[in-house]
């Protein structure tokens, strides 16, 4: 009998080992992301299923907010220690949340890792000082989206990749009558625009120019097309200027306004006309559109660093891409895996594919400052009242320069 007991001591005890050995295996991430639907949190929650399915000891704990409330969030986290191991993260915002994710160059080197299976463009807006601080999911130029019925209907020719300033510019002012306007514009087009004119408003230096002759030339284009041309309507001055003039697009009020591929799957719904594409309208050179897109990142703080590399090269993985394709959910960052989301996000638009193509072609990282989104609000803030007519392009911009250097 006490062999007996004895015995069973030793596997209970042999047991516990084994069973304190398997639990030390076991990795147990966290992953912040933003989230727009129920059905958005389960794409994302598939994702992180993908990652244990690859590496069984590895689990992925979403953890989902709004997209509004993501970015309030996030430095509030980050102050209190608490930010996720996989931290996701947008390449406009990455000059201002860099600091809180750990350079990936040597990881990328040490495996050798393919970062030119990606589109340029967005490995340039995730990076910093030339390192990459996250692996991206999604990329999307800035394109030209319009009401096609409305364009047939005024004898527009619908517009080809590569059209011109000019081009474009006939086109809104064909399309404006009867209390509709041809274009819609937001504050934040301008320097989407400035860009794709090749206008620059950040020095060589990094630092806000909105001063230079180009950068002013550039906002006297933008402002005029209200306040000059009346092909666009006035906008609030507050962040939901975007808002409005997508509402007015899809209601049939503007027949053309600049938007990403981001917003083609909610569109498709929401219209009773045909939609078609094209590319921004170029300048006097070639065009030069901005992307934006976002990826994962580690965080500096996490205690799992080697595990979360793991996990964020599977959650950028083809495999992962293509599902997020075929759910018309991102333009995958992975050039590779483009095809599948044109063949469900693309299909009814006219010139969709192409639209995308061309600007991609085109494309160079969106370039930014680290204030980027205080200067976004002035632009809120001071683009309407010039839209209206009551500041020219030169003190609009002196204004925004000003207050954006305090």
């Amino acid at each position: 009998m006490k062999v007996l007991k004895k015995a069973l001591l030793l596997a209970t005890i042999g047991g516990s080992l084994f069973a304190t050995a398997a639990s030390a295996e076991q990795v147990n991430l966290t992953w912040q992301m933003w989230t727009g639907s129920d059905a958005d949190t389960k794409g994302w929650q598939h994702l992180a299923d993908m990652v244990t399915a690859k590496y069984p000891d590895i689990k992925v704990a979403l953890t989902t907010t709004g997209w509004v409330d993501y970015w309030t969030r996030l430095p509030v986290l980050a102050a209190s220690g608490q930010l996720a191991d996989i931290v996701s993260m947008q390449s406009l915002r990455m000059p201002n949340f860099y600091s809180l994710l750990e350079p990936l160059n040597d990881r990328i080197a040490a495996d050798k890792f393919d970062v030119g299976a990606f589109t340029p463009s967005i490995i340039g807006g995730m990076s910093v000082d030339k390192q990459l601080y996250g692996l991206p999911y999604d990329v999307g130029p800035w394109v030209i989206y319009y009401n096609q019925d409305a364009l047939e209907a005024a004898g527009v020719p619908l517009p080809k990749p590569g059209w011109t300033l000019a081009e474009f510019t006939d086109a809104a002012k064909k399309l404006t009558k009867d209390g509709k306007y041809g274009f819609g514009i937001t504050p934040q087009n301008y320097s989407v625009l400035a860009a794709a004119w090749g206008d620059k408003y950040v020095n060589d230096a990094g630092e806000l120019d909105l001063t230079n002759p180009s950068a002013i030339a550039a906002a006297e284009r933008v402002i005029g097309f209200a306040a000059k041309d009346k092909v666009a309507p006035l906008v609030p001055s507050s962040a939901d200027a975007g808002t409005v003039i997508q509402g007015r697009f899809y209601s049939g009020n503007v027949a053309m306004y600049v938007d990403g591929p981001w917003s083609i799957i909610g569109m498709k719904d929401k219209v009773k006309f045909k939609i078609g594409s094209t590319s921004l309208p170029r300048g006097d050179s070639e065009l030069t559109a901005v992307t934006a897109g976002s990826g994962f990142g580690i965080a500096t703080t996490s205690k799992n660093k080697d595990a979360a590399w793991k996990a964020i090269q599977v959650l950028t993985s083809p495999e992962a891409l293509q599902y997020l394709a075929e759910q018309g959910r991102a333009l995958p960052a992975r050039t590779a895996s483009q095809s599948s989301w044109y063949k469900v996000a693309a299909k009814d638009i006219t010139n969709g594919g192409e639209a995308i193509d061309y600007s991609l072609a085109h494309s160079v990282p969106y370039v930014i400052t680290n204030n980027w989104a205080a200067v976004e609000n002035l632009f809120n803030q001071y683009f309407p009242p010039a839209f209206g007519g009551s500041a020219d392009a030169k003190q609009t911009m002196e204004s925004i320069q000003s207050l954006a250097q305090q």
